[in-house]
């Protein structure tokens, strides 16, 4: 080990920010809790919140839908038809910046920004699947209200409120004649759905919902006979439930990851989340190098370049990863030769961490429902998420954490796949149901 790299892993150690510090198998048995207490409607960090969508994968054939996708930073809509060969078609895509992501916005102005979105294809299907990304409770009758908004959206107004009924609202507002049926998902159970639709001539033991891009969270499938918190259900059957996987509170977070978690817009909510996804991992980055900076591994001349330096993006850090020696915003900060070494080891263990807690993440979800122990029946985890897909290295990291955790440690067995414009095919295959 160079001696770069034995600075930075020392400074990390020190603060409690290796990922090697983290224990997985402890961590998978609290994160089983928190799951436990959820299903019973006991306090947890998990919402554990119910959907009443099986995970099956019938789908009505020439019948349109308008498919909408409210994710961390965008809102995509289309027109979606699946035909005989339930291949789905997507006509009229747009893309839009998220109401409250440049700025604060009221209720009626978050939703007249989606009805304006929509406008043209109002008349073309009384079906909209909606997957709205942020944590809501999904009533019976399809629709869900906003318990809050996570991934820095600054819409204050819309929590607590319906969001199928105000969408509707707003509908109505620009002349629409009926309201329309609408079923609102998150976009784990829409990329859960898309997989299932994608790999239908497979036999798979169960289905994963995962999504690291923005934000993060897991969706699964669960027997209602479990689900004791909520009442009336058919006991021997069984629903998708939304983990909220990124409001896990029991996760060991280092002394950077509680500093940092007070200047984000929620300090105190989904602080897994704020230690794995893209919306903060390069803000975590900035302060662990201020942090570092303050500590002496820099020179004078770096740490002055490092304290004014704005906020990296995850970005940022991603293509400073992809080639430390290519001159870039991070290179450009370091003063002496050997700085980019440690910067370079601070990005690659922040990483690291990240896919080792991922890992615990999907584990833990294949280890409580006992699915996967059959090599050839795996459990399936559709997978979506810039971050997980493009951040050097996590994907790949997060894999052989599954490798070494759940089929070495455990014998079960998990396989990956990922689905194009999962979030809209999958909401139209909820808004089909």
């Amino acid at each position: 080990m160079s001696r770069e790299r034995e600075m930075a892993m020392e400074f990390l150690g020190l603060n409690f920010m290796q990922s090697a510090q983290v224990d997985m198998e402890s961590l998978s048995r609290s994160f089983i809790d928190e799951m436990e207490k959820g299903l019973k409607g006991e306090l947890s960090s998990l919402f554990m919140l119910p959907t009443y969508i099986e995970a099956k994968s019938a789908i009505p054939s020439n019948r349109p839908v308008i498919a909408l996708d409210a994710g961390g930073t965008n809102f995509r809509v289309a027109l979606v038809v699946f035909d005989d060969e339930k291949k789905p078609l997507i006509k009229g895509f747009r893309k839009f910046p998220m109401p409250g992501v440049k700025g604060e916005v009221g209720l009626e102005e978050f939703f007249a920004c989606i009805a304006t979105a929509i406008g043209d294809l109002i008349p073309e299907s009384d079906d909209i699947g909606f997957c709205f990304s942020y944590p809501t409770e999904i009533m019976e009758n399809g629709d869900g209200r906003l318990l809050r908004f996570s991934k820095e959206i600054n819409a204050k107004e819309v929590e607590g409120q319906m969001i199928g009924e105000n969408l509707n609202k707003a509908l109505l507002a620009r002349g629409m004649n009926k309201p329309k049926n609408i079923v609102i998902v998150n976009d784990t159970v829409t990329t859960l759905l898309a997989g299932m639709s994608a790999f239908a001539d497979r036999n798979f033991d169960s289905y994963i919902g995962f999504i690291l891009g923005t934000g993060t969270n897991c969706c699964y499938s669960e027997k209602n006979s479990l689900i004791t918190k909520i009442k009336g259900v058919r006991a021997q059957g069984e629903q998708v439930i939304n983990i909220e996987s990124g409001g896990f509170g029991r996760s060991p977070r280092g002394l950077i990851d509680r500093e940092f978690d007070e200047t984000t817009l929620n300090p105190g909510f989904y602080t897994f989340e704020k230690m794995i996804s893209g919306a903060y991992l390069g803000g975590l980055f900035t302060l662990t190098l201020k942090s570092a900076s303050r500590a002496g591994l820099f020179s004078a001349g770096t740490a002055a370049s490092i304290d004014s330096a704005s906020p990296f993006t995850t970005s940022d850090m991603g293509a400073f990863l992809a080639d430390k020696e290519k001159a870039g915003s991070v290179h450009n900060l370091m003063a002496k030769e050997g700085e980019l070494a440690i910067a370079f080891c601070i990005a690659e263990e922040i990483v690291d961490r990240a896919a080792r807690l991922s890992a615990v993440n999907l584990a833990s979800i294949a280890i409580k429902t006992g699915k996967g122990f059959d090599p050839l029946r795996p459990v399936l985890t559709a997978a979506d998420g810039t971050t997980f897909y493009e951040l050097p290295g996590l994907r790949q990291k997060t894999l052989r954490y599954i490798d070494s955790f759940l089929r070495v440690s455990h014998g079960q067995y998990m396989e990956f796949a990922r689905v194009d414009n999962a979030s809209l095919i999958g909401a139209a295959i909820a808004g089909l149901r």
